[in-house]
């Protein structure tokens, strides 16, 4: 499924979301419901149940995920002074989301979000409103198309200034390989120095991570996910900068204080990396 428009969307628009298979299980609409969200559809919520009773921890990963994203956000735009975002499966909109979090760091940050999801194009316009210093953007497009997407994202992002691209549990909905580092070299090769890769990835070194992967791909959901190991979540980063502490567990990249001391492990790991 290749294809790709650019949407600058009206905020008061309420037309009807064209091509929403309600259905189906989809994975931006599971993620949601997980996140506690209300933008999914019985399917979403029968596979969502049926995966966190196989693996609890599921639900957890996911809520790490995104507590990862809002922590490596204020650290791209406020230590690195990163000002420009290409958000690729962005997922529908929640609480914090990197248009959020990047302007109260700086509010004259521009972002750019990418899904292909219908529900998530209706939300759009939620996700479109930007300070009025910076930006956002939404592209209806396709992860396995990156010059599309770069194309598309230049109308609002300056490729000669450096971008964080944002690929957090998207990469283990390409199950080739070969397929998914390229994407990534693709997206990098267009980026100029001090540019950072954010990245979150689900993680099969321990079992609950493989019982779950069965058990939403067995589910029929037409979009199945590949789970890699640590090593191979780390290949991402090949011939970038690793921030320290380097690719771990959600939770134990750069944790913030809290009473309960050292947060639990979870199943999608992540990490953070500059272009030199």
């Amino acid at each position: 499924m290749l294809f790709m428009e650019h949407h600058g969307i009206d905020p008061s628009d309420s037309s009807p979301i064209r091509g929403l298979d309600t259905g189906r299980p989809h994975s931006a609409r599971v993620w949601n419901y997980w996140l506690g969200g209300k933008d999914c559809y019985k399917a979403d919520r029968m596979l969502g149940d049926k995966v966190a009773a196989l693996v609890p921890g599921i639900v957890d990963s996911a809520r790490a995920d995104r507590a990862f994203l809002s922590r490596a956000v204020r650290y791209v735009g406020g230590q690195e002074g990163i000002r420009q975002y290409l958000d690729i499966g962005t997922g529908l909109p929640t609480m914090d989301n990197t248009h959020e979090v990047a302007q109260r760091v700086a509010p004259e940050s521009r972002v750019v979000y990418v899904d292909n999801d219908p529900l998530v194009l209706a939300h759009a316009r939620a996700l479109l409103r930007s300070t009025p210093e910076g930006a956002t953007d939404y592209l209806d497009a396709d992860l396995r198309d990156p010059e599309k997407i770069l194309d598309a994202a230049a109308r609002t992002l300056d490729f000669s200034e450096p971008v964080a691209l944002m690929l957090l549990a998207v990469m283990h909905l390409v199950t080739d390989d070969e397929e998914a580092y390229e994407i990534v070299r693709r997206l990098l090769a267009a980026l100029p120095s001090g540019s950072h890769l954010v990245l979150a990835h689900a993680c099969i070194d321990a079992e609950p991570t493989r019982t779950a992967v069965r058990a939403y791909n067995d589910s029929g959901i037409p979009t199945p996910i590949k789970g890699r190991s640590q090593s191979e979540i780390a290949k991402f980063f090949d011939g970038l900068e690793l921030v320290e502490p380097g690719v771990v567990s959600c939770p134990h990249w750069r944790p913030e204080p809290n009473p309960w001391g050292t947060p639990a492990e979870v199943m999608t790991f992540c990490g953070v990396a500059r272009k030199p």
